[in-house]
């Protein structure tokens, strides 16, 4: 069986890329060519196509390739869907948690809570809900996967201002004031990136059950912003003070980015009891190892 990988070369798809194959399946993936793929070890049974997804984006060299299942991981689903409807028998989304709003909900279920307050996300969210509508009389089974932070080896991890800033992480490992907003402490889901590929080869592999569904993936259990910044100070070795401010001095002096400060303000506690039970999906890496391994990486790399 065949399955294409549109972004396979991002932080998620290099975990995704080897499962897929150690599974037994022919892997072709996709991208704009500004991130090569590897050659060696497992990669060069792999097929690399170079194509732009996208609205108005010509994808006939994804058509042409003629596969069973199409994973897309850069947030042009609906696009690509609408070309390929019909074409593949299975076709996987990647989405977010953020999509849902803020939470109504601890641990959130795969459900709208409020209106999503990013633009890009909403719009995407509802192409889910047109993709799980209109797939049944496609003949595509379809399936969405909605990870919360995206953490693990191959990319800066989460820091304590909400970003993947590398200054800000030398400045956790320098012992330097972390600043909160004052009130309870929301909850995080930093999740290892080969948990996340591991959801979607279990997708693949359970079609049937996973055909029309939303699932959330993540890792268990998650951390208070407070935890975040002792994890942070137990990997670097070092103390980190906290300073409480009020969410209006938080706002305005400190974090002014909403994509920053949202982290420290709606719950990212994902519910994934429904991948556990249709999935058969267990996390292999707790939020906190999950962090670990991610400087560890940045450390091999000499980003830090």
């Amino acid at each position: 069986m065949k399955v294409l990988i549109i972004g396979g070369t991002g932080h998620v798809g290099g975990f995704l890329v080897p499962q897929l194959v150690d599974a037994g399946y022919e892997v072709v993936v996709s991208g704009s060519g500004r991130t090569a793929m590897p050659e060696d070890g497992i990669w060069s049974k792999v097929k690399y196509v170079a194509c732009e997804t996208g609205v108005g984006k010509d994808i006939t060299a994804l058509l042409d390739i003629e596969p069973h299942v199409v994973i897309e991981m850069c947030g042009h689903a609906w696009s690509t869907y609408v070309q390929m409807k019909g074409r593949v028998e299975h076709f996987i989304a990647c989405g977010s948690l953020w999509m849902f709003g803020e939470p109504k909900e601890v641990p959130t279920n795969e459900k709208t809570q409020n209106p999503c307050p990013f633009e890009s996300y909403a719009q995407r969210y509802q192409d889910i809900h047109k993709m799980i509508e209109q797939s049944p009389a496609d003949g595509t089974a379809f399936t969405a996967i909605m990870p919360p932070n995206i953490c693990g080896p191959g990319k800066i991890p989460l820091e304590c201002m909400g970003g993947r800033s590398v200054e800000v992480h030398r400045s956790h490992a320098a012992g330097e004031e972390v600043v909160l907003p004052d009130g309870p402490d929301v909850l995080l889901g930093p999740c290892d990136a080969e948990d996340i590929a591991n959801c979607f080869k279990l997708a693949v592999l359970n079609r049937a059950q996973a055909s029309g569904q939303i699932f959330n993936v993540g890792s268990s259990p998650a951390l208070t912003a407070t935890q975040l910044v002792n994890i942070y100070a137990e990997i670097y070795n070092i103390e980190i003070p906290i300073r409480r401010v009020s969410w209006s001095e938080y706002i305005e002096k400190f974090n002014s980015d909403m994509g920053g400060w949202w982290h420290f303000k709606a719950h990212m506690c994902p519910n994934i009891s429904k991948a556990k039970e249709l999935l058969g999906y267990q996390p292999k890496y707790s939020p906190a190892q999950s962090l670990g391994r991610a400087v560890d990486w940045m450390r091999q790399q000499k980003i830090i």
